[in-house]
């Protein structure tokens, strides 16, 4: 499992949703954690808050 976490990320292979999921860890400061310990490193408030994020800049997209 250990090896997952050292994949290095390419942008250009992640889906549009992924690449938000990405940006909105980065806006909140959370990406550094992310990319050391992985996305089940956060806690339950964190992922509600890029979930929340990512809904709403969805929703804005699609006006």
């Amino acid at each position: 499992m250990a090896a997952k976490k050292n994949k290095p990320i390419r942008l250009e292979e992640l889906t549009r949703e992924e690449k938000l999921k990405y940006e909105i860890a980065e806006e909140l400061g959370l990406l550094d954690k992310v990319m050391e310990e992985g996305w089940k490193s956060l806690s339950s408030k964190e992922t509600g808050r890029i979930g929340g994020l990512m809904t709403k800049k969805k929703k804005e997209l699609e006006k």
